[in-house]
């Protein structure tokens, strides 16, 4: 130990206070204290304990604990818990130290799109804070030796005789000290960049998001050279624009209220209002506006068509069921923005009829790609018929949809010359199917004519058969447009008309051809019944189809009548034709003497006739009555035939009595007979009276009055 010349003990420097050696009787003594002065301890023990030269420690200590306060601003030995393990990486100041500690680096804001290939610049490690120049790296080594305290090596106790007292702070720890009083207490927020901007997109805080995309492409409009920090701005506003569009997407799917969609139209009104106070402060110049509530228009359109598209695809191959499974998908849809998602929306833009619009646009060009394909019969009805009155029923007729849309503003699905083309197409395959179809039932039935007993019910067959293939066109096409139903029915009556023409010449030919190998008579009898049972269906539907369009169907069904009159004028003179032939014997007999006698003539041609009658029943009302009255015509011809070209000598008024009286009762006969036939011509009857009251008359005068009134009642007399 050594003293100063005042004599005065001076505190020495201690080497390692661990291993403190003072003489002690002539000898040094090693002290070995029982707390390390650099761990927390107790101040009771502190104060208690002395120096070898006498000095209390404790003043010793003050001084030593003062210096290291005010290297570090603060006496972390002093504290206890969790935070007395962090103070090594609080004195590194390096970047997970404490933000209070830690030394502000003044960089530039990261704003370069370079940061996307610099994933690790966003997370600094312990390494990278240890990269500094070498006078960082000198100063902290320093400081490290100041803070260890007892550990680093010193001069003995001899080599230093200097007096205790405070070491002063050297300047490596000034400069540390100017710089942590320098330290601001909150630190500046700094801008995001652009890939942290990028996730947030990705993780679809659209609204935070957009903001810092904003004040990013304010920067950008700042800077002098911003083409790269624009490239960034397009490159966010695209991923931006994609999310977005992906939530207009989702939304349409969803079949109850879709929160997320909040989000689009957050974005919506803040783009908005950026757009607003760009043109208030720059005019009409620049390139701002970025107008996304229209481009949100097309991107619902677009949603709406792949929405669309993607409904079609998975409805079945045909037509019908797939047009169904559109109507019911727009229809669920527009219900389900109406009750769920058209809160979301400002009054302001009209979202339901931008939808709307958008699922008619879409719905429109699924029709028109159908409308270009080859079509069935039966696709082109299903598709005419959707786009004239379902698509307006189903879709745009429902009770909830109708008062929030106008069906006049959103016009037809097709246009005009469209539709004509689908109509004209239509109108052209029925014709050609009628045609074949008709042509193939005459064929057939035409076959049987000749080989087989003729039944009414397959002539009748016929007709129904052929009235069905038109009846099933004639009624449907109404039901699309009348238009279209009035052009249907003119080009069926022209199909009918070009086959009566053919069942014509075909029943010529049949009742030309009787002869040689014909069919017996029962058989041609049926045969021609049935053929005349055809005509009054036929007559019928003709006026049907005339009515549907007078003017043009004129002249067509004129013809197909002219063809009918001649088809039931041959088989009512067939059927006539026969009759008489086997009545023509009996008739013959008439007007002689022993027919004044007898009545056996009359009564066969009564029975015959009655029984012919009998199978005039299975007619139809329209060629019966015809027929009836012909048979009534050419009967009462017959009958008085031989009266006027016979010459009946009377020799006795007794004998003219007579035969007036055989007139009158055999005209009673014919009379009761087609009045229970119930034939029209019953002007007639009169014929054979009037010649029985001639035949009684004996004055000439008389006679020659009552001659001229049958002349003039029945001019054929003559």
């Amino acid at each position: 130990m050594c003293a100063c010349s005042s004599g005065h003990a001076v505190m020495p420097v201690l080497k390692n206070l661990a291993k403190l050696k003072v003489p002690v009787g002539g000898t040094e003594a090693l002290i070995l204290p029982s707390t390390n002065p650099f761990m927390p301890g107790s101040e009771e023990e502190e104060a208690n304990t002395r120096l070898p030269n006498g000095d209390v420690r404790e003043q010793w200590c003050q001084q030593r604990r003062a210096t290291l306060e005010r290297l570090v601003g603060l006496s972390p030995f002093r504290k206890k818990g969790p935070e007395r393990g962090s103070f090594l990486g609080r004195l590194l100041l390096g970047p997970e130290a404490e933000p209070s500690l830690r030394v502000p680096e003044h960089r530039k804001p990261r704003r370069r799109s370079e940061d996307f290939s610099l994933l690790q610049c966003r997370k600094p490690s312990l390494g990278e804070a240890e990269r500094d120049s070498p006078g960082d790296t000198l100063r902290r080594m320093a400081f490290l030796k100041l803070g260890r305290g007892a550990w680093p090596r010193r001069a003995s106790l001899a080599d230093q005789p200097r007096p205790a007292k405070a070491p002063e702070p050297g300047p490596v720890a000034e400069e540390l000290e100017s710089e942590l009083d320098s330290e601001p207490v909150a630190e500046a927020k700094e801008p995001l960049s652009v890939l942290e901007i990028l996730e947030l997109i990705q993780r679809r805080d659209l609204l935070a998001a957009d903001t810092h995309i904003l004040e990013l492409e304010a920067e950008c409009e700042r800077a002098e050279d911003g083409g790269r920090q624009a490239k960034d701005v397009e490159l966010l506003y695209e991923a931006l624009l994609r999310q977005l569009w992906a939530l207009l997407a989702e939304a349409l799917q969803a079949p109850g209220p879709y929160i997320p969609l909040a989000l689009l139209v957050g974005v919506l009104e803040q783009e908005e209002l950026a757009d607003q106070r760009w043109l208030v402060a720059r005019g009409s110049g620049g390139l701002r506006p970025r107008a996304l509530r229209e481009r949100w228009a097309k991107a619902v359109a677009q949603a709406v068509g792949e929405r669309l598209g993607q409904c079609a695809k998975d409805a079945p191959e045909a037509l019908p069921a797939r047009l169904d499974r559109l109507a019911q998908c727009a229809v669920r849809d527009l219900r389900a923005l109406r009750c769920y998602q058209l809160g979301v929306y400002p009054p302001a833009y009209g979202a339901f009829g931008i939808y709307a619009r958008s699922y008619h646009h879409a719905l429109a060009q699924h029709l028109a790609a159908l409308a270009r394909q080859p079509l069935s019969i039966a696709d082109l009805y299903a598709l005419l018929q959707w786009h004239c009155n379902t698509y307006h029923q189903v879709v745009l007729g429902q009770p909830d949809i109708a008062p929030l849309l106008s069906a006049e503003e959103l016009g037809p699905l097709l246009p005009l010359d469209t539709q004509h083309s689908l109509e004209e197409a239509c109108l052209s395959a029925v014709e050609a199917k009628i045609m074949a179809e008709l042509a193939r039932e005459l064929q057939a039935d035409e076959e049987q004519w000749g080989r087989e007993p003729g039944s009414k019910d397959v002539r009748e067959s016929l007709s129904s058969r052929v009235i069905t293939v038109l009846q099933t066109h004639v009624d449907r096409a109404p039901q699309i447009t009348p238009e279209f139903g009035a052009r249907m029915a003119r080009g069926c009556l022209a199909s009918l008309a070009s086959f009566l023409q053919s069942f014509q010449r075909k029943v010529e030919r049949f009742h030309a051809g009787q002869g040689e190998g014909s069919p017996p008579a029962d058989a041609y009898l049926d045969r021609t019944i049935a053929l005349v049972n055809c005509c009054p269906p036929f007559r019928a539907f003709v006026e049907q189809l005339g009515c549907c369009d007078p003017p043009e169907s004129k002249d067509t069904r004129g013809q197909a009548s002219a063809c009918l009159d001649r088809v039931s004028q041959l088989c009512q003179r067939a059927l006539a034709q026969r009759l008489l032939e086997d009545l023509k014997p009996y008739f013959n007999k008439l007007m002689k003497h022993k027919w004044l006698t007898s009545s056996e003539a009359f009564d066969t041609i009564i029975t015959l006739f009655r029984d012919y009658a009998q199978r005039l029943c299975r007619m139809r009302p329209e060629p019966y009555q015809e027929l009836v009255a012909e048979l009534h015509r050419r009967v009462l011809v017959e009958y008085v035939r031989p009266l006027l070209q016979v010459r009946i000598v009377c020799t006795s008024a007794k004998m003219r009595a007579r035969l007036a009286a055989k007139l009158s009762d055999e005209a009673r006969q014919l009379q009761d007979l087609f009045s229970r036939l119930e034939s029209t011509a019953s002007w007639l009857n009169a014929a054979v009276p009037h010649l029985a009251d001639i035949v009684g008359l004996e004055d000439t005068a008389s006679v020659q009055m009552e001659v001229g009134l049958l002349v003039r009642d029945f001019p054929d007399v003559r």
